[in-house]
């Protein structure tokens, strides 16, 4: 009985848990981030090579 009363005081599990949460959350929005600025980039020098042929 002590050893599942501990068990269910124990907080690091819970609080480890949080962590991998919260880091998951920041990998996505650095992903959707990263993805939305490749493709600005992609744009910019689409654009940059179209106006040099043009030259």
């Amino acid at each position: 009985m002590k050893f599942i009363a501990k068990l269910l005081k124990n907080n690091k599990g819970a609080t480890a848990i949080e962590y991998g949460l919260i880091a998951a959350l920041i990998a996505v929005a650095a992903i959707t981030a990263m993805t939305s600025l490749g493709n600005q980039l992609q744009k910019t020098f689409t654009n940059v090579s179209n106006n040099m042929k043009a030259s």
